[in-house]
């Protein structure tokens, strides 16, 4: 056994005989993303009603491989959020970093990277483009490793990745 045994579960898992079907036909089809799958496979282990197996977070989470929070989280949903809730992945817009390139700073970019390099250079760098797109005020800070992200969206040859 994972961990140690809970013996009273803050969220129970009372699933109907409908919920069971459908998390059943989800786990059989086999094509949808894990995080659903095993979100899937979570609430048929943790369910107490009738058909249910009610394990314990610690026993699925070693059944399933997993650590013990995911389950906790998925049990919560479940019971504060509903069950399409529950299977559904939530996107949280703070977890990701805001852009520093939006799309007319990223023309701007672009554009600079294909015009003629700086004097004494064969071509643009990208610590020359770092250091030139602070310079011109189109972005407040940027890294090369950045830049180099964003231009190569738009697969352009003009660059040299070497550092000088």
């Amino acid at each position: 056994m994972v961990g140690k045994e809970t013996a009273v579960q803050k969220y129970v898992v009372r699933l109907s005989a409908e919920e069971r079907d459908q998390l059943a036909a989800l786990i059989g089809s086999g094509k949808r993303s894990a995080r659903l799958l095993t979100k899937a496979r979570i609430l048929l282990k943790a369910d107490v009603w009738k058909a249910g197996e009610g394990w314990s977070d610690s026993r699925i989470a070693e059944a399933l491989d997993t650590s013990v929070t995911p389950i906790e989280r998925t049990r919560r949903q479940l019971v504060e959020e509903g069950f399409d809730a529950a299977l559904t992945h939530k996107y949280n817009p703070k977890s990701a970093r805001p852009r520093i390139f939006d799309g007319a700073a990223e023309a701007k970019l672009i554009a600079l990277a294909c015009g003629p390099a700086p004097a004494g250079y064969a071509r643009w760098t990208l610590s020359l483009l770092e250091e030139k797109v602070v310079e011109l005020n189109i972005v407040e800070k940027a890294s090369d490793n950045t830049i180099g992200r964003t231009l190569k969206k738009t697969r352009s040859n003009h660059i040299s990745s070497s550092n000088g």
